[in-house]
């Protein structure tokens, strides 16, 4: 009975403790690694919700863009990374991507990372090369029905978010087209405008500068309702394509074996920036969307894009050809 209390007492000054120490956190500054490029939208969403957070603290939230693989070698640092929550990562779609595409996985999406919160979602939209004679997703689809793998779409690289919106959305609609990888974004838009690509699913964000000058057009966005950055493109609903739904996501993950109680500090600091004003209309005008989920949810919808991840993986038989 008194080794018992003993425990109970040892456990009770262990839980104060990490309560505590949450409490306190940051007392420096914070890194968060980033696994694309500055100037990215990734990076757009990383430093705006990293400046208020930082504000909110009275510490430095250091930004570290890692770029290369993508964002694996991003995601690798962090898994290695000490867990005491001072090295978080922006993770996306890749991050459960990389998990299902790298023969052997470099990493288990759910034991070498732990989940903190959901920050913004950029719905996609099908946009079409110049060289394509039609108005609406449903014309589209009646042209590539009509003449089976004579179109084509592109991508940032097999295996990349595009590459697989536009494939799910390719399964959704029951047609077929030639899928053309890029290693550029700029590339492929030069290629949309002379007509050579046909046409190509990606985040509102990257496609934006190209919509808004009229060089391509947005015919769909894959999302639940209109945005305001593009208020005359319906959503794939209103153009009579509801079954395909695509945005793409971003967290925040920490390494795993961080505190839960400093887990949930940091989420409910991520809740309280997200809900300022200022910072949901800078997201907005990038394309993105606040939306946060707590820890929980946020690991929830991982799972989720992971078993329908790795069936459209699987059917395609691309793992391990990055």
């Amino acid at each position: 009975m008194r080794l018992d209390l003993h425990v109970a007492a040892a456990l009770w000054l262990g839980a104060s403790s990490a309560a505590l120490a949450a409490e306190a956190y940051p007392t420096k500054p914070v890194r968060v690694v980033v696994g694309f490029p500055a100037g990215s939208a990734n990076d757009f969403i990383a430093r705006t919700i990293g400046q208020r957070l930082g504000e909110r603290y009275g510490q430095q939230i250091v930004i570290d863009n890692r770029p290369g693989a993508g964002a694996l070698i991003a995601t690798q640092i962090v898994a290695n990374a000490v867990p005491d929550g001072y090295t978080l990562a922006l993770a996306g779609q890749s991050h459960v991507a990389n998990a299902l595409l790298r023969v052997p996985p470099p990493y288990d999406l759910f034991r070498d990372f732990s989940s903190v919160a959901l920050v913004a979602t950029v719905p996609n939209v099908i946009v079409l090369g110049n060289s394509v004679p039609v108005k609406s997703v449903t014309e589209l689809i009646a042209l590539a029905k009509a003449k089976p793998g004579h179109l084509n779409f592109a991508s940032g690289g097999v295996g990349s978010a595009s590459h697989l919106g536009g494939e799910l959305m390719l399964a959704v609609a029951g047609i077929k087209a030639v899928h053309v990888p890029f290693k550029a974004f700029s590339d492929i838009f030069t290629e949309a405008m002379s007509g050579r690509v046909h046409f190509f699913v990606f985040p509102v964000a990257a496609a934006m500068p190209m919509i808004g000058e009229g060089r391509l057009r947005a015919i769909a966005v894959a999302s639940t309702a209109r945005l305001p950055s593009l208020p005359d493109v319906p959503t794939t609903a209103e153009a009579k394509f509801p079954e395909f739904v695509y945005e793409v996501w971003n967290g925040i993950v920490t390494p795993a074996g961080v505190p839960k109680q400093l887990i949930a500090k940091i989420s409910r600091d991520i809740a309280a920036v997200l809900q300022q004003k200022d910072v949901q209309e800078r997201l907005e005008r990038q394309g993105a969307q606040a939306r946060y989920l707590s820890a929980g949810e946020f690991e929830k919808l991982q799972r989720s894009e992971h078993a329908r991840l790795g069936k459209l993986i699987a059917q395609l038989g691309i793992a391990g050809k990055q």
